[in-house]
């Protein structure tokens, strides 16, 4: 009879918690938003997403249709019909346009996740809160810009917070929730839960420069760009000594070709005192890592 109770009343609570968040809509169809996409279509969100132009989404649902066949093989091993079925499924569940207004019609959650410039960003969230109504939560994946900047001209500051998911999406766990002064209670609850029915850890954080990852990590970054650029060791040595002395999975360098040149290139900006000469000729190079080919290290 107790199990009884509790098995209710687990189900009653999840109902309630999806009842809050039903619709999500992804702006932008990069790398990071389709891994939001996914992941929120994988537990049966209906999901939109929207960019510019076609060649993108048609890109984005490529990208997305592989790495559900990822999911579903480990899942599901060589049972093809499951395989079939969970990856159709996830894919019924997100629709992909160029209608920005058709997109964020009565959504609960939208969640930016457009290139890191700030004006871009702000100019797009006036446009979003015309069009949306006075419930609907607006989240940014920002890895480096202050949250109050970007909500400067907003006039609905309560709804709005960032939610930073980690490269690549389906896999990492960790997702950061960082809120404003003005972030309201219930929109952070809604979204923590949110956080976790999607499958991630969500770890809370104010709105401080870096939030809580890219803050301590990006330091250590620099100081090991700094290094190389005075020859006191080679970028190979480098990452040979983290991995082994600090029994971490990649080096600095690694590890940096892996988040994107251009990515820590833009996040530089928060962190004036530090300098590095070989990124910025590598950025203009068009040198971003492994998602160009080549970045410190050819891929």
């Amino acid at each position: 009879m107790l199990s009884n109770k509790i098995f209710k009343k687990f189900f009653s609570t999840t109902s309630k918690i999806r009842k809050d968040i039903e619709k999500v809509t992804v702006i932008g169809s990069g790398v990071m938003g389709s891994g939001i996409g996914q992941v929120s279509a994988q537990v049966k969100y209906n999901v939109v997403i929207v960019d510019r132009n076609e060649a993108s989404l048609n890109n984005s649902k490529i990208v997305i249709s592989k790495s559900i066949e990822c999911v579903a093989k480990k899942k599901f091993g060589d049972d093809d019909h499951k395989r079939e079925v969970f990856k159709n499924d996830v894919l019924d569940h997100i629709r992909f346009t160029t209608n920005l207004k058709y997109a964020i019609t009565d959504t609960d959650l939208i969640i930016e996740a457009i290139a890191e410039d700030i004006s871009v960003k702000q100019n797009l969230f006036q446009t979003i809160e015309k069009n949306i109504n006075k419930n609907t939560i607006l989240a940014t994946n920002t890895s480096s810009i202050s949250l109050s900047k970007l909500s400067q001209n907003l006039k609905n500051k309560k709804n709005f917070c960032g939610l930073h998911f980690f490269n690549p999406v389906p896999v990492m766990k960790l997702l950061e929730v960082i809120t404003i002064n003005e972030t309201s209670n219930d929109v952070l609850e809604k979204i923590i839960n949110y956080g976790k029915i999607i499958g991630k850890v969500p770890v809370k954080c104010k709105d401080t420069p870096g939030f809580i990852v890219n803050r301590l990590l990006n330091p250590y970054l620099f100081d090991a760009f700094e290094m190389y650029e005075r020859n006191d060791a080679t970028k190979e040595d480098i990452d040979k000594a983290m991995k082994l002395g600090a029994a971490l999975p990649m080096g600095p360098f690694e590890l940096a070709d892996f988040i994107g040149l251009d990515i820590l290139e833009s996040i530089k900006k928060n962190y004036p005192n530090k300098k590095s000469k070989v990124l910025e000729k590598l950025v203009k190079e068009h040198k971003y890592g492994i998602k160009s080919g080549e970045g410190f290290y050819k891929y």
